[in-house]
């Protein structure tokens, strides 16, 4: 009785904790905030300027009957009735299937979209790895990436979480001039001198199956089969 009382008593707590965890750490791939010990406070006021939206990820358009403050993507992507079984030439994520459904979230400045953060799921080594990765108008030019959940190993594929690294994704073009996913965390370092350069970060030492994990992850995000309608409608002004 007790352990069922205390349940229902705090699961309105935990809940608002979930949703303000959530706007924290895609606060801090977008760079509104800068350290992850900001205030609640803090994390609501910049988040004032982000509006959410929930996007069918085949045509790119919103659903304006799904509310993206319930909105859970990850429990609607084990719905037979209700996810998308990805096919295997197209996975480069590595998750075999997501929602038919995703959040996408707008920063908006002066009644302008300002940035598009999005979110994005894919295997690693030992764990699947989740995070937002924050782009500029532009559909292309990357602002940030943060992952707030995983199981990699410390020192090594863990080192996604280095705020040097993540440091280096800032100003890379996700994708090319005709919109194709183009981003790579490369094996070794990336110098000014490597070809293609604006497009790709170092890679994590000792940690080559997480450092491809992540280069697919955000290829898959960002291709035709999962964000790609969404970042059309965007580019030409019907979202």
């Amino acid at each position: 009785v007790l352990v069922t009382a205390s349940a229902v008593v705090f699961r309105d707590k935990q809940e608002k904790n979930k949703q303000l965890d959530i706007k924290k750490n895609l606060l801090l791939a977008s760079g509104l905030i800068k350290s992850a010990k900001a205030s609640e406070e803090e994390i609501n006021q910049a988040y004032a300027s982000v509006k959410a939206q929930v996007i069918d990820l085949e045509s790119g358009k919103e659903v304006e009957q799904l509310d993206p403050q319930s909105f859970d993507q990850r429990k609607m992507a084990k719905d037979p009735k209700k996810n998308y079984k990805i096919p295997k030439e197209f996975d480069l994520a590595g998750i075999k299937v997501r929602s038919k459904y995703a959040l996408a979230y707008k920063i908006i400045k002066n009644g302008q979209t300002a940035m598009l953060v999005l979110p994005v799921s894919g295997k690693g080594l030992w764990s699947t790895l989740y995070g937002f990765i924050a782009l500029s108008s532009d559909t292309k030019t990357i602002r940030g990436i943060g992952f707030y959940e995983h199981a990699e190993t410390p020192g090594l594929g863990g080192e996604v979480d280095n705020p040097l690294w993540k440091k280096q994704w800032v100003g890379k073009l996700a994708l090319n001039d005709s919109f194709e996913p183009i981003f790579k965390v490369m094996k070794g370092q990336a110098r000014s001198s490597t070809p293609g350069a604006q497009s790709k970060v170092d890679g994590l030492s000792g940690a080559t199956i997480t450092s491809n994990g992540v280069t697919g992850l955000v290829r898959y995000w960002l291709g035709k089969n999962a964000f790609g309608p969404y970042l059309d409608r965007v580019r030409s002004g019907q979202s």
